[in-house]
């Protein structure tokens, strides 16, 4: 079971970036994804989150109205398009995989599976 994350980079404020979690090894349709991100000295954070089936997305209030979950199961890829980006949101992101079910949702680090190795996010003012 792999996780790979992509699409980090430097943008400006204001600016967007897409990243993107392929998984390997496993059909991860039927199982939610989140993302989490990190700052050093920080505790990993939720970010987002989308069931397996139905896809019904959850989100961290820091970043509800400005970042998107969503996923194409086709070929086994969660995304997360990040909009109207903020010096704060800059971190490491992290994509995982929460195995308990098809509608299972949780916001818990500790609860998730897998992980992938990260993408840096920077954002400049």
């Amino acid at each position: 079971v792999q996780l790979q994350a992509s699409g980090g980079g430097l943008v400006q404020a204001g600016g967007s970036l897409r990243l993107s979690c392929a998984a390997s090894g496993r059909t991860f349709s039927s199982y939610t994804m989140g993302w989490f991100r990190q700052t050093p000295g920080k505790e990993r954070e939720f970010v987002a989150a989308i069931s397996g089936r139905g896809g019904s997305t959850y989100y961290a209030d820091s970043v509800k109205g400005r970042f998107t979950c969503s996923r194409d199961n086709a070929k086994n890829t969660v995304y997360l398009q990040m909009n109207s980006l903020k010096p704060e949101d800059t971190a490491v992101y992290y994509c995982a995989v929460y195995m308990a079910g098809p509608y299972a949702y949780t916001a818990d680090e500790s609860d998730y599976d897998y992980w992938g190795q990260g993408t840096q996010v920077t954002v400049s003012s």
